[in-house]
């Protein structure tokens, strides 16, 4: 892989907006395709795909005039060379638009584009990051990587190939939101005499956060976190789908305390009715 980029992340709450986006769209019959269309800006596939036709027509010069000037002594033509050759001659057989980001801020515009080449033997996974600041237009990330086969089945769930540790946090996640839905109903038929709500709230929220990627086997935990239902899955468009667990503490609290709570509201449904 060739590469010379610049890198940002972005808040964790935009997958889940893409997750939510993706579900709607596919329950209403759009595809991937149409979505990421959506979400991405034309001008941007539009130069993006520009910058990388010059790559395919080794036409360097021109993308180095292109390039933003902090980055293009990373930039030589030898390294750009070396991008353009990984790319197979031939025209591909299709082109996918499987990434878009954006961030602006005052006076700046950065967007980062990524396509999917397929070809007879192979796929090319071609990501450009532009940069506006006022009217000047610049690349500032250039990366290409070859790839055995599809983003798309790369990251399609199966159970094939996966670790102990990938099966064990998706059991764990299935036992917390199990344990969380029980709760939850015994907790709407027992008799509670106050505030029964704030055991509703308790219940819905595991607390901790631990996470594994369903594709590449990486994991993640985040000791300060809340979820809802104790357990998640989000998969960004043609991204890996990462499992979600957290621990069902009020869900526990409530199953270990029903029996006192369910004692307490009898006695005080007896002392009244004398």
């Amino acid at each position: 892989m060739s590469t010379f980029e610049y890198r940002s992340k972005g808040p964790n709450m935009r997958h889940y907006v893409f997750a939510c986006l993706t579900v709607l769209f596919l329950l209403s019959g759009c595809g991937k395709t149409s979505l990421m269309n959506l979400m991405a800006s034309p001008s941007d596939i539009q130069n993006a795909k520009h910058y990388i036709d010059l790559l395919r027509e080794h036409k360097f010069d021109q993308i180095q005039q292109a390039i933003d000037p902090h980055m293009r002594d990373e930039a030589s033509v030898d390294l750009l060379a070396r991008m353009a050759a990984i790319i197979p001659a031939q025209d591909p057989i299709s082109t996918k638009l499987v990434g878009s980001n954006t961030f602006k801020s005052p006076g700046v515009y950065k967007s980062n584009i990524t396509f999917e080449y397929q070809y007879p033997n192979q796929w090319v996974l071609i990501n450009v990051a532009m940069q506006k600041e006022g009217d000047v237009s610049t690349i500032i990330g250039f990366n290409v990587k070859p790839l055995d086969r599809s983003l798309e089945d790369a990251n399609r769930f199966s159970f094939s190939g996966k670790n102990a540790l990938q099966y064990g946090v998706l059991a764990a996640a299935m036992v917390a939101a199990l344990i969380t839905l029980v709760a939850l109903v015994l907790c709407i038929r027992t008799r509670i005499p106050q505030r029964k709500w704030l055991w509703i709230v308790a219940i819905l929220f595991g607390v901790c956060s631990f996470g594994v990627n369903w594709t590449t086997s990486q994991w993640q935990f985040l000791p300060f976190y809340i979820r809802l239902f104790s357990a998640g899955a989000v998969a960004p468009l043609y991204g890996p789908l990462t499992v979600y667990v957290s621990f069902p503490l009020g869900a526990i609290w409530f199953l270990l305390k029903r029996k006192t709570l369910a004692v307490n509201a009898a006695s005080n449904s007896d002392q009244t009715d004398t």
